[in-house]
């Protein structure tokens, strides 16, 4: 961009009829692309019902929380969770379900703190306790938060995403059939604990099983914190607050400390693992059925990445197509119309789409896996084999697209803040606390680099298992082009086309990626190998090949995406497919460029076929400019949930982002200016200067 050399003052223009201008003609049907989105009509009306409701309650109120203190912040979360518990024990789930992922996008901080008892604790004790003990918490109210309020206790200071490392214990007494749940070390205190500080009056504990001196594993105990009546600690817990966060500040993130506190030997969720009144454990014949239980989380956080990032984009574009900037002529040109904006941000787009698709397939993988578990039972044999085979490819596939996609979005939303310029640093334009509440979600639930290797860990197992002659997943199917029926590897097709059409058509780019990945996961296996030749355990072997399976796993979650984006594109209305595809085809053909390298290493792109996609992103921007604010209004967030003077529906940025500041920060005298700034201005130049400094000069 460069500033007009002319020296006329250019024509101001109404922001309201920029943007309306870009509604004129929209290549497709908005509203159809909305319900495809959501999920159909009923989803969607269901969606606005709910959006509408809290922007009409005066305890939703959101554009002043930049002006809050922290006190401030948690008492009114709390409010809003009173009235949350008791909607959600009179509504459907369904409606409660719509409404937290609204509500994750217009208040994260609240909906961690209400998911903290409804997804964490109550979670816990549905994925871990038997049949009778959820039944007696269920009565005692955990899920109607009338008697208890729970908190999640895994994390410690000196442990996260190493759970088999936790230190604290918990130590059956045969004498009373109770366990001892103790902190032994500073480093076993419980830490991050959301809900602890001021809430909770129990935790799902993860700690250490030890019976007769043995070692069993991390479990899980229900612990009570505080007296239910007076909300004093109970004996041998201690308890503290976190303070100031990052993020999220509605959340009382908290400590906690176990000095020998005895809790029943019924507390011990015993879905899995058991222990008897003589003492006897009796350990689940699927060890691994637990981890189904940590999968949702990971699924959700996708899910939230898609929204999130729909709120951003929808900031970013609409301000883009409103803000003008230099230009050649008397009118100032937009942002949006700039290559080099276009190409900072529809990318952008393409690649939420793809969040979106990917979460939506992953929603419906998890949910047929856990009835899947939930039939099995205790049942031994070919189905259970087969339903730990899919435990395992959902555990994998969730914990590379939850580090992959969150780290999209909080990718998306850092180019959506920077592309406001200098309003975007502002607290009352949306994404600077947007950056600093959703960069949790990169490290909680599994920090996203382990999570990352163990996607890629499955990934090479998966590729060794396939060499000797096993089935693979539908979603390593591309792994068969590039190893034999006899184990051996076989080289990539490359690519045969050579126009911007050819190159950059679906199936090819799947091949591509699937070229890429392969070649990936066939380099992490090599480097394993390696590992072993020279005399490295097979746990060692792997920590040697991290960098090639981190890699390897990114590539694979690139190629998951590309894929669930063409099912949907196959899927998808007539009237939404031209506009869907070109999108597609946008966020494989980036995606490529972006890592051009792989695609030249794999040998499935020459040098100028990658010059020759590069035009194609450029076409496709152009493209897709034409539709950009249509795509972004087909999100279907009001302004209420998009919350930024700069992201309104009607183009009025300056007149409404002028009226929030000076609202929440009306003009009043300086506090400070009697004690500090008026004796700066009036201080004697006599008292506070110093000797005046000589200096020798040459005659």
């Amino acid at each position: 961009m460069s500033p007009n050399n002319t020296s006329s003052t250019p024509k101001v223009i109404n922001p309201q009829n920029s943007i309306a201008e870009e509604r004129k003609a929209p290549g497709f049907p908005i509203r159809e692309l909305t319900y495809w989105i959501d999920g159909g009509k009923k989803a969607t009306e269901l969606k606005e019902y709910i959006m509408l409701e809290l922007e009409r309650d005066p305890l939703w109120r959101v554009n002043d929380n930049p002006n809050l203190t922290l006190a401030e912040t948690r008492e009114r979360a709390m409010k809003k969770i009173r009235r949350l518990a008791d909607q959600a024990m009179s509504l459907p789930l369904e409606n409660t379900m719509v409404r937290m992922s609204i509500i994750s996008v217009v208040d994260p901080g609240f909906w961690t703190r209400f998911g903290v008892h409804f997804g964490l604790f109550v979670g816990a004790l549905q994925g871990q306790a038997t049949p009778a003990q959820l039944a007696y918490w269920m009565e005692k109210g955990a899920l109607s938060m009338q008697g208890i309020t729970g908190c999640f206790g895994m994390t410690e200071l000196g442990h996260g995403s190493n759970v088999a490392g936790l230190e604290t214990t918990a130590t059956f007494d045969a004498a009373t059939d109770e366990f001892i749940v103790h902190s032994p070390t500073l480093t076993s205190t419980k830490w991050w604990i959301g809900g602890a500080a001021h809430t909770a009056t129990h935790c799902s504990v993860y700690a250490q099983l030890v019976v007769d001196g043995r070692r069993y594993g991390t479990k899980t105990f229900v612990v009570q914190l505080r007296d239910t009546k007076t909300f004093e600690l109970m004996p041998g817990v201690n308890i503290g607050d976190l303070g100031k966060k990052m993020g999220r500040d509605q959340i009382d993130n908290g400590w906690i400390r176990f000095t020998y506190v005895r809790v029943p030997r019924s507390h011990m969720l015993m879905k899995h693992t058991k222990v008897l009144r003589s003492g006897k454990v009796i350990e689940p014949p699927l060890a691994q059925l637990a981890y189904g239980a940590l999968i949702q989380g990971r699924v959700s956080m996708v899910s939230d990445s898609a929204n999130v990032a729909k709120r951003a984009l929808t900031i970013a574009t609409r301000y883009a197509s409103v803000r003008r900037q230099f230009g050649d002529g008397a009118i100032e040109t937009k942002l949006l119309d700039y290559p080099i904006h276009q190409h900072r941000l529809i990318p952008l787009v393409a690649q939420t789409f793809a969040m979106i698709f990917a979460a939506r397939e992953m929603t419906s993988c998890y949910r047929q896996l856990m009835g899947e578990l939930g039939r099995l039972g205790d049942a031994t044999g070919a189905k259970a084999d087969e339903a730990i085979k899919n435990l395992k490819e959902t555990h994998a596939t969730s914990a590379g697209l939850k580090a992959f996609c969150t780290w999209m979005c909080l990718n998306i939303i850092d180019q959506c803040r920077q592309s406001l310029g200098g309003h975007g640093y502002s607290a009352y334009t949306g994404l600077a606390q947007a950056y600093s509440d959703f960069a949790v979600h990169c490290t909680w639930e599994g920090d996203n680099t382990i999570l990352t290797l163990q996607c890629g860990r499955y990934l090479v197992a998966t590729a060794l298992e396939a060499r000797k002659g096993q089935p693979l997943p539908a979603n390593l199917a591309y792994l068969n082009h590039v190893v034999a029926q006899n184990g051996s590897t076989k080289s990539t097709e490359p690519c045969t086309g050579s126009t911007a059409e050819e190159v950059s058509e679906l199936r090819v780019l799947e091949a591509a990626w699937g070229s890429v990945a392969a070649n990936a996961i066939l380099s992490a296996v090599r480097a394993f190998e390696t590992g072993q030749a020279k005399g490295m355990s097979k746990d060692n072997a792997y920590e040697f090949s991290s960098a090639a399976r981190l890699h390897a796993a990114r590539m694979h979650s690139y190629t998951y995406l590309l894929q669930r984006f063409v099912t949907q594109v196959e899927q998808s209305p007539t009237a939404l497919r031209p506009v869907l595809t070109l999108l597609a085809r946008l966020f494989g053909a980036h995606s490529a460029v972006q890592h051009s390298g792989e695609f030249l290493q794999s040998g499935f792109y020459s040098g100028p076929q990658i010059e020759t996609l590069k035009s194609f992103v450029n076409l496709a921007c152009t493209e897709v400019r034409k539709d950009t604010i249509p795509l972004t209004d087909a999100f279907g967030y009001t302004d209420y949930v998009i919350n930024s003077p700069l992201g309104r529906y009607d183009g009025n940025v300056y007149e409404k982002y002028f009226d929030l500041v000076t609202s929440l920060n009306p003009q009043k005298p300086v506090p400070y200016f009697d004690s500090l700034i008026r004796p700066l201005l009036e201080r004697s130049t006599e008292s506070e200067l110093g000797p005046e400094l000589e200096i020798d000069q040459e005659e």
